[in-house]
């Protein structure tokens, strides 16, 4: 296993990153960059639970293999996502997404925002990266509507209990936060369309995901094509 850096690696980068003697300044940077590595471990951990699960690996087998009860690991892992997440890193793009998938499940006269709304919010944002490998594999807002249509048709009536702001199901709100590990993943200090879009294939099991492989978009063609075209933007 590949080590990762030893004390005092860790305190030489934080001195070379203050790049001043200042003892607050050298501690304002160590605390930054310690929180930035938690976040950064977290996320790692996250994701190949996420993957563990997916696989339909139990929560007994996941906690044996962190060491810990499995309570502890539901909920660490699992309890987690069932807060708001924050969307300060959201770009405007991803914000206006999320706002889309809001009124699309009003539109559909649904009592939640799922991840199929989601999904279906991403067509708001046509010149975003996730719409763009979207449409560059031929997957069309038509072409997910009607896949939607079978797995989670629209109602006829708007439930009268619905509250004024349309909550997330857990497994939308798994996405949400999901998409930040993403973009730690890439290393990037802001989540977009297309962290939400591979955030899809973090549970397979969901409406988009399903939608997504059975138009046939897996997982890899749409890091590839994301990767692809920030790229393409980069240069």
């Amino acid at each position: 296993m590949t080590p990762g850096p030893d004390l005092q690696q860790l305190i030489t980068t934080i001195k070379d990153d203050t790049g001043s003697d200042d003892e607050l300044q050298q501690l304002a940077t160590a605390a930054s960059t310690i929180s930035e590595l938690t976040s950064t471990g977290d996320a790692a951990l996250g994701f190949f639970v996420d993957r563990a699960r997916g696989a339909g690996k139990s929560w007994v087998e996941i906690s044996a293999v962190l060491g810990v009860s499995k309570q502890a690991a539901h909920k660490r892992f699992a309890d987690s996502w069932s807060t708001t997440p924050q969307f300060d890193r959201y770009t405007q793009r991803a914000t206006n997404v999320v706002r889309a998938a809001a009124a699309v499940a009003r539109e559909r006269n649904h009592n939640f925002v799922g991840t199929e709304h989601l999904l279906l919010g991403l067509f708001a944002e046509p010149d975003s990266i996730a719409t763009k490998v979207l449409t560059g594999r031929g997957i069309t807002e038509q072409s997910v509507r009607e896949a939607v249509d079978v797995l989670s048709p629209a109602a006829e009536t708007t439930d009268p209990s619905t509250p004024a702001e349309t909550p997330y199901t857990r497994r939308a709100l798994h996405v949400l936060h999901g998409a930040v590990a993403e973009a730690l993943t890439l290393g990037h200090n802001y989540v977009g369309t297309e962290h939400l879009l591979l955030a899809f294939y973090r549970d397979v099991e969901t409406v988009a995901a399903k939608v997504l492989l059975e138009q046939g978009l897996n997982e890899q063609a749409a890091w590839k094509d994301a990767r692809d075209l920030l790229d393409q933007y980069s240069k």
